[in-house]
Order: C-alpha cells, then sequence, then structure tokens
C-alpha cells in the first residue's frame, strides 16, 4: 500500500506542476468491446484545436520602411516597380549594377576600361588609409570605382552608357572615374554615339586624391565640349543625390537633363549655403521639382519610364 499510495503522490504532483495537464482524448471517445477506451478522429481533432497555437513571426526583411511616406511596403513589390514605393512613388536607391538593367536592353551592355584601377598616389589617410578603404568599398559593393561605364542598346538604339554610384565612396569622382567617363566620351565622340550618363553621386572630388581629383571635373566637361562641337546628343540623368563637383560638372552639361521624382540636386548642402549667404532659403529648392520650375532641369522622369523616354528623345533628336 505504501508503494501505491507514493505512486499516487508521485502522480498529483506532476499534475498540478507547470505543465498543463495533457488532454484525455481517451475519455472522449467510448470503450471498445474489450473494455479498452477507444479513440476516434473526432477526439483527436478536437484536442488539437484545444492546444495552444504558437504564433508565427514576420521574416525578416519581407517588408520595407518607406522613407517618402513612412509606411511599410512589401519589399517584393517595391522591386517589382524598380525599387518605386507603391504607396508614394518614392524613389529607393538601386546600385549601378542594377541600373544597367534597368535600362539597358538585356545583355547588350559591354563594359569599357575596367581595367582602369584606382590608386593611393598621396598615400592618403584619414580614419584609415585610403588604400585600405579602397578594398573595403570594392568588396562591400562590387565595384572597382564609383563609375560603370560602356556601351550598350536602349530599344535597340546604341548608345554610350555611364552611372556612377553612390554606395563606393558617395560616387565622389576620383582620377578613375573621370578618365573612364573622358575615355568613354571621347568613344561616343569618334563612333557617333548618343551618350548617357546617370549620376547617382552625394560626393563631388575624392578629397583622398586631391588635386588629382578636382582636375577630373574640367578634363570631362572638355572632352564634352568636343562631343558637342562633334554634334554629339548628350542625355544627363540626374537621381537622388547628385551633389557636389559631379553637379558642378558634367551632370548639368547634357543636352538633355532629366531626374527622377524629389530627386536632391545642389551643389553644397542647404546649411552650408545658409551660412554662406546669410539668408532664409526656399522649402524644397534643392528638389528636382523646384529645378525644374526654375529651368535647370528639362524633364522629370519616374524611373518606370527612363528607358523609353531616352529612346524617345533618341529619335526625336535624330540619333
Amino acid at each position: 500500500m505504501a508503494s501505491v499510495d507514493s505512486h499516487s503522490e508521485s502522480a498529483r504532483a506532476t499534475t498540478s506542476g507547470d505543465h498543463p495537464p495533457a488532454v484525455d482524448v481517451a475519455s472522449r471517445g467510448g470503450s471498445a468491446a474489450n473494455g479498452t477506451p477507444s479513440v476516434t478522429a473526432e477526439a483527436i481533432g478536437e484536442a488539437v484545436l484545444n492546444q495552444p497555437q504558437k504564433k508565427r513571426g514576420v521574416p525578416e526583411g519581407l517588408w520595407l520602411k518607406c522613407p517618402g511616406c513612412n509606411a511599410s511596403v512589401y519589399r517584393k513589390e517595391v522591386i517589382s516597380r524598380l525599387n518605386v514605393c507603391p504607396k508614394c512613388d518614392y524613389h529607393f536607391y538601386v546600385s549601378a549594377i542594377e541600373r544597367v538593367a534597368q535600362v539597358l536592353d538585356d545583355g547588350t551592355f559591354e563594359p569599357m576600361n575596367e581595367h582602369l584601377r584606382p590608386t593611393d598616389p598621396l598615400g592618403f589617410s584619414d580614419r584609415r588609409p585610403y588604400a585600405q578603404r579602397l578594398v573595403a568599398e570594392q568588396k562591400r559593393t562590387g565595384l572597382t570605382d564609383a563609375v560603370l561605364t560602356g556601351t550598350g542598346m536602349i530599344r535597340a538604339r546604341r548608345v554610350a552608357f555611364a552611372v556612377t554610384d553612390s554606395a563606393f565612396i558617395m560616387g565622389s569622382m576620383g582620377s578613375v572615374v573621370g578618365e573612364r567617363l573622358a575615355r568613354l566620351v571621347e568613344h561616343a565622340t569618334t563612333q557617333n554615339l548618343a551618350l548617357i550618363i546617370i549620376s547617382g553621386s552625394g560626393g563631388g572630388a575624392r578629397m583622398h586624391e586631391g588635386i588629382l581629383s578636382l582636375m577630373q571635373m574640367a578634363k570631362v566637361s572638355a572632352a564634352l565640349a568636343r562631343y558637342h562641337a562633334a554634334g554629339g546628343l548628350f542625355i544627363s540623368v540626374l537621381t537622388n543625390p547628385t551633389m557636389g563637383g559631379v553637379a558642378a560638372s558634367f551632370a548639368s552639361l547634357g543636352d538633355l537633363v532629366f531626374a527622377e521624382p524629389k530627386a536632391l540636386i545642389g551643389f553644397a548642402g542647404p546649411r552650408t549655403i545658409k551660412a554662406t549667404i546669410g539668408i532664409e532659403l526656399p522649402e524644397g529648392f534643392q528638389t528636382s521639382e523646384f529645378l525644374l520650375e526654375h529651368g535647370y532641369i528639362d524633364r522629370i522622369v519616374a524611373r518606370q519610364h527612363l528607358k523609353s523616354e531616352i529612346a524617345r528623345a533618341i529619335d526625336y533628336c535624330g540619333k
């Protein structure tokens, strides 16, 4: 009897512990002919339904928060719209490689001058040596520098094409960026190709290369002057952001200047300008909408229409 009582006490202790009591499925099912309780499918189903359900978490990266409207948007829907918010049409950042895929016909891009690689002529160092920074940026972005150049087709029209990428040291213009652009312009001149440059540079001349970087503005601008004299068509596309020496040189020299909606375009930041001239600045004075109103750009083109608009402009200009 002592063993039986001790067993019963143990069973009661187990039942009254932290774990919930097991569902008595057998008691709901009746008995078989030999007296053994039988379990029906109905009883099992009821028992499963009565169990507490575990909540499933939302997979990471499934949703994005839009900086334009602060709404949570489905990442796949944003990607299907060329990285444009489906609620407010905010244009998210896209890489140079993605730009090539969006604007040029599939499989037509032929890169040029990829063998030109940046070096560290000044032995520059800030928080870390410039040479180490270059290696880190190349690994992170998959680019060798802040610009991709080459030729390709837009709606079956052969063009010379370049795109800068703000992910690589803010798209700043170092020696290699300037040299690649100048060579592309010269190639467009000799081959009589329309020239398309999409600017996504938040930086101007790359300070890590000093005067060697500053001279790229003049070099590319001079190449564009020769291209213009030869009758070439240069379409410049400004995206968010296009600032500094890039905005002050080749990005502003297009025969046609397109811009994406609400792009930040200018030379210096608003605080720097305000501190320099000492007056209140108009709201949104560095957006593409303000610049269109004041004649700085020719047209605002949404990303999904950019390819067609460029092709239409090339046809209209007879190139």
